[in-house]
C-alpha cells in the first residue's frame, strides 16, 4: 500500500476553470444583444420624433397657406393692394411725399377699412393656431444719407400705428376699441432703408404689412388687458 500512488487532480482543475470563460463570453454575447436592443429602440424613437415634426411642419405650411389665401381674397376689395409672401403691399395706397411721414386721409381710410379684416382672418381657427404678430415695415427711396431714411423709414411705420390707433373725432372710420387693442398687442414697427426698392423712388416710400408666425412649439407672448389711452396724440407729430 505504500507504494500505491493516488491520481492527480489536474483534470478537475481544467473543468473547474471552463466554466468561468464560458460565463463571461455569455455575458458579453449578452450585453451586445442589449445594446443592439438599445441603438435599436433610440433609432426608432427618433425616427418617430423626425416623422412628427415633419408632419406638423407639414401641418403648419398648409394652414398657414390657408391664412394667407383669406388674406389674399381681402385685397380683392382693395385693387391695388397685394400679397407678396407674408408680406401685404399697399402700393399707392399708401405712399408718402419725399421726406415725410405724413398719410392722407384716403390711405388712413384704407388702412382703417383693410386691417380690421385682416384681424378677423388671424382669429379663424386655420390662422390663430399660427399667428404671432404684424410688423409695420415703411420704406425709403434712396435719396438722402443711410441714417436719415433710416429714421424717416421708421417715422412712416409708426405713423401707420397712429393712424390706426387714432380714435379722434378728426378720424374718418375709426378702428373700434377691441381693434385698437388688437392693433397695440399685434402690431411692432420695422424701419428698412434702401431695402426692396420699387422702380422708382416715389413707389419706394411705402409701407408694408409683414404677417409673422409661430413655429412648432413656440407660444405667442401673453398680452396685458391695459385700458387705452385717452386723449391719443401721436408722438412723431411733436417733430
Amino acid at each position: 500500500m505504500l507504494g500505491l500512488r493516488l491520481p492527480t487532480r489536474s483534470v478537475a482543475r481544467d473543468e473547474a476553470e471552463k466554466p468561468f470563460w464560458i460565463s463571461f463570453s455569455d455575458l458579453m454575447t449578452a450585453l451586445m444583444v442589449l445594446f443592439l436592443v438599445a441603438m435599436a429602440v433610440a433609432l426608432v424613437a427618433v425616427t418617430q420624433s423626425v416623422r412628427k415634426i415633419a408632419s406638423l411642419e407639414e401641418q403648419r405650411k398648409a394652414e398657414i397657406e390657408v391664412c394667407m389665401s383669406d388674406v389674399t381674397a381681402i385685397t380683392k376689395l382693395f385693387p391695388g393692394v397685394t400679397v407678396q409672401g407674408y408680406s401685404i403691399d399697399f402700393g399707392t395706397h399708401a405712399l408718402f411725399a419725399t421726406n415725410s411721414h405724413m398719410l392722407g386721409d384716403k390711405a388712413g381710410i384704407t388702412l382703417r377699412n383693410f386691417v380690421p379684416r385682416v384681424l378677423e382672418v388671424a382669429k379663424h381657427p386655420s390662422c390663430d393656431k399660427w399667428f404671432k404678430r404684424v410688423i409695420v415695415e415703411g420704406f425709403a427711396s434712396r435719396s438722402g444719407t443711410y441714417m436719415h431714411n433710416l429714421n424717416l423709414s421708421l417715422q412712416r411705420a409708426e405713423r401707420v400705428l397712429c393712424v390706426l390707433l387714432d380714435s379722434s373725432e378728426k378720424a374718418i372710420n375709426p378702428l373700434s376699441e377691441a381693434d385698437r387693442k388688437a392693433v397695440r398687442a399685434l402690431f411692432l414697427v420695422g424701419g428698412s432703408s434702401f431695402n426692396a426698392l420699387k422702380e422708382n423712388d416715389f413707389d419706394s416710400q411705402r409701407v408694408e404689412l409683414k404677417l409673422e408666425f409661430l413655429n412648432p412649439g413656440e407660444s405667442r407672448a401673453a398680452s396685458r388687458d391695459v385700458s387705452l389711452d385717452s386723449g391719443f396724440f401721436c408722438p412723431i407729430d411733436k417733430t
